[in-house]
């Protein structure tokens, strides 16, 4: 995982052309400083090496005290830093890692815990902020969840754009395989007549997308009894409310957008002393 362009460009956006101004007037250059990064609440935290880059690349040293993926409780202390002013000048930029990683991660983890004891795995999708693709699809996986797709060139997925174009959809999903061994093979379906489409093409993954639940039943049994490897994948309004009733029509992926695209920051803090 390579950050450190990203946290070069963050550290850059914050500094612009004169640097931290209130620190340099208001901290004396020799001053010392400590401080503890604390959990404000319970989650799951990621981000510790990214934020720790951070604080590298002003001058200071840190020592990590929790491992990404690891639950923690309020009040637990998660990395300890030390070093002059710039320790209050990467502040922010590591605190925005760290808080929204860990947000993510803490979100994936409460939508795996929520679909404990199905055969469904949740995955996460390309709703991503630009250039945080691989942090956030990293943090997906400190929360127990699954990265789908990277992007566009990793895999095949077919949406209704797509079917909307008029192409010999079997014909195309021939040529992938003839021309990509091993590239995955997804075909999203809304409605039955896209099941039957999609059944006729054998892909790797059927995605049904956006199904009530008595269409999702019948689209899972034809399924099922047509093509047995194939697996199933569940998209659309998936939320903390449904998620459980969906996971136990028995798909073996349930894939959710907001797991990055709408996670709440976990709160954290650097306490200086």
């Amino acid at each position: 995982m390579k950050t450190s362009s990203l946290v070069k460009t963050a550290l850059a956006e914050d500094l612009g052309r004169l640097g931290d101004l209130t620190t340099k007037f208001f901290v004396p250059p020799h001053t010392k400083l400590s401080g503890v990064i604390v959990a404000k609440q319970d989650g799951v935290i990621c981000g510790t090496p990214v934020a720790a880059q951070v604080f590298k690349l002003l001058g200071c040293r840190s020592t990590i005290l929790v491992k990404d993926g690891s639950r923690v409780a309020r009040g637990r202390a998660i990395m300890r830093i030390s070093g002059g002013p710039a320790l209050l000048t990467a502040e922010r930029t590591a605190l925005n890692f760290l808080q929204h990683l860990s947000g993510v991660a803490t979100l994936t983890r409460v939508y795996v815990d929520r679909i404990k004891g199905t055969r469904a795995k949740i995955y996460d999708t390309r709703k991503t902020l630009p250039g945080w693709r691989a942090l956030e699809k990293y943090a997906v996986k400190c929360g127990g969840g699954v990265n789908h797709r990277m992007g566009l060139y990793d895999a095949v997925l077919v949406k209704d754009n797509h079917w909307a174009s008029g192409v010999d959809v079997v014909a195309q999903v021939a040529a992938v395989r003839r021309k990509h061994r091993g590239i995955l093979v997804e075909l999203e379906a809304a409605d039955m007549s896209q099941v039957g489409r999609a059944l006729f093409a054998r892909p790797d993954v059927i995605l049904l997308d956006n199904m009530n639940i008595p269409l999702l039943k019948k689209a899972i049994a034809s399924i099922r009894k047509a093509l047995p490897k194939c697996h199933i994948e569940i998209s659309g309004g998936v939320d903390l409310k449904t998620v459980r009733s969906l996971a136990l029509l028995g798909p073996d992926r349930i894939s959710i957008g907001r797991l990055t695209h709408s996670a709440p920051a976990l709160d954290l803090s650097l306490e200086v002393s």
